[in-house]
């Protein structure tokens, strides 16, 4: 039992990595992702219906809650939020806050160039470019398959990088994929 179980577990590990991101850094967990505008956000505050629902993150990168007004969420993962609201639920208006934060929809990502349905598609945890792509329904025949041009949410430019089975999308993101020469 123990030979069997030895090549099985090995297997497993080996399939657990993936290399999202061009420098070869790893991608941050699902909770530790950091809000920008446009996120949509379910917020509860247990014990208190009126302080809870779905927000979403405005350009200005708040979001407006009930009784409280406006609080900055961008570049806060969703427990550092859930802190930040209970901080402020805290100052006079509900004695022991508990916020719990989830995020119901994250901001789209854009597929351009030689795909055959460009445009802009939800981000769902997990998308790979490979994914992408066929999200926008595959590639024309004149593109090239080799290299992507990659522009992550917030950075001033984009990457061109060897596209990859494991290359993955996050939430912003947009994906070009150039014209072949030959």
């Amino acid at each position: 039992m123990r030979i069997l179980f030895l090549p099985a577990l090995l297997l497993i590990a080996g399939c657990t990595g993936q290399n999202p991101l061009p420098g070869g850094a790893a991608p941050p967990p699902a909770q530790a992702m950091r809000l920008a505008p446009g996120d949509k956000l379910k917020i509860l505050t247990f014990g208190e219906e009126s302080l809870s629902g779905e927000f979403a993150i405005t350009p200005a990168g708040t979001i407006a809650m009930p009784l409280i007004g406006s609080i900055p969420a961008a570049g806060l993962d969703t427990g550092g939020l859930a802190q930040a609201i209970e901080n402020k639920l805290r100052e006079g208006y509900v004695v022991d806050p508990r916020v719990s934060v989830e995020i119901a929809a994250y901001r789209p990502i854009y597929i351009l160039g030689e795909v055959n349905k460009p445009g802009e598609y939800p981000f769902s945890q997990g998308l790979t470019v490979r994914g992408a792509v066929a999200k926008a329904e595959g590639f024309t025949y004149r593109a090239n398959e080799k290299r992507v041009f990659l522009k992550r949410a917030g950075e001033a430019g984009e990457q061109e990088v060897p596209l990859t089975a494991d290359l993955l999308v996050m939430p912003g993101d947009t994906i070009r994929f150039a014209e072949r020469y030959f």
